[in-house]
């Protein structure tokens, strides 16, 4: 069907029911810019153009929100769109923040980002409404529009990846609290010692994050070292100075090294002590995890579930489910766009 010039290109994209949107993925590893499409058959977007730059990359939040705001007028105007054309914009970031007011509040895995207000930023740069999400609610509401929660009147979801927040859905809501700051679960304090994360010794995320289990690992290995009863060398590394990442943690725990396992084995359990916790208090249908869970389903879901038999009321367990986020590796580009159409 042809359409009058004179209608004019964004009349005719609603007119054919196609829509655009962009969404900014700000975490305390990396920084992601999305162009998506809604595509009706699907029922959800599809990801046009991504690009992803290291957070560090940047010394000011100020140097990092301009660079993404440029290159979201580069997408837009690579696939031949004006910015009118987009019909959502929405910033997903780690927390605390504050998404009435759209500033970033001092999250614990982006130092230097201290009340940044970063949806008046990108919205001025940009000139179209932007709105603000924790990555959790985000998350959360990504795999309960298009992901593992569908349908789900009651939902959680935990991101378990740099840091550990969750988003709730409550009565087929997101439940944000008086001032945003509801699902802050990785504050929980889980033992008396151990990792460090959200600023808090034995805390949920110190056991339950990609951090705090690198953490746990040098720990453990500077403590054998010093003893002198740590012998075995560990990863290809016999120092002790290392600092593991989670990737190389999972890949020694599969190869059978005792300390990896360990790791895991901590971090399992905490996190079905977590899990208990969310489970008793909310009675949710399903629990989405997300990230390092997604990857290394094999060497957590044993232990979880050790604790959360031992832990959990039975039937409110026996009522849900908990599965790996089913958007995988691109939950973070799809939570951002899925902000933008709150």
């Amino acid at each position: 069907m042809a359409y009058p010039k004179a209608l004019g290109r964004h009349i005719i994209r609603k007119l054919m029911g196609s829509s655009w949107h962009l969404g900014f993925d700000i975490g305390g590893t990396k920084c992601a810019v999305i162009l998506g499409q809604y595509e009706p058959a699907l029922a959800r977007p599809v990801i046009v153009e991504r690009r992803a730059f290291k957070t560090n990359e940047w010394e000011h939040p100020s140097e990092a929100l301009a660079a993404m705001a440029a290159t979201a007028v580069g997408m837009v105007k690579k696939h031949g769109l004006l910015t009118s054309d987009i019909a959502s914009a929405g910033i997903s970031c780690g927390g605390p923040l504050d998404s009435v007011r759209g500033v970033v509040l001092s999250p614990p895995n982006l130092p230097g980002w201290d009340e940044v207000p970063v949806v008046g930023v990108l919205s001025e740069e940009l000139s179209i409404p932007v709105k603000l999400q924790n990555d959790a609610n985000a998350c959360a509401l990504a795999e309960w529009r298009w992901g593992a929660a569908q349908g789900a009147d009651t939902a959680v979801f935990l991101t378990y990846g740099t840091g550990l927040g969750a988003g709730l859905i409550i009565g087929g809501r997101l439940h944000e609290g008086r001032i945003g700051l509801a699902g802050e679960v990785g504050h929980w304090q889980l033992a008396s010692e151990g990792p460090v994360g959200y600023g808090k010794s034995g805390s949920f995320e110190g056991f339950c994050s990609g951090g705090g289990m690198a953490r746990l690992a040098s720990s453990l290995l500077t403590r054998r070292a010093a003893s002198s009863t740590f012998g075995q060398v560990w990863s290809g590394h016999s120092g002790t100075s290392i600092s593991p990442d989670v990737k190389a943690l999972a890949t020694a725990a599969r190869e059978g090294d005792p300390l990896a396992r360990e790791v895991f084995e901590t971090a399992a359990r905490k996190l079905g002590q977590g899990l208990a916790l969310i489970i008793d208090l909310l009675n949710p249908e399903v629990i989405v995890i997300g990230s390092i869970f997604t990857r290394c389903e094999d060497l957590l879901r044993p232990g979880m579930e050790c604790e959360l038999s031992a832990q959990a009321l039975p039937a409110a367990l026996a009522a849900c489910r908990v599965v790996p986020a089913a958007l995988g590796e691109q939950i973070g580009d799809y939570a951002a766009l899925a902000v933008g159409s709150l």
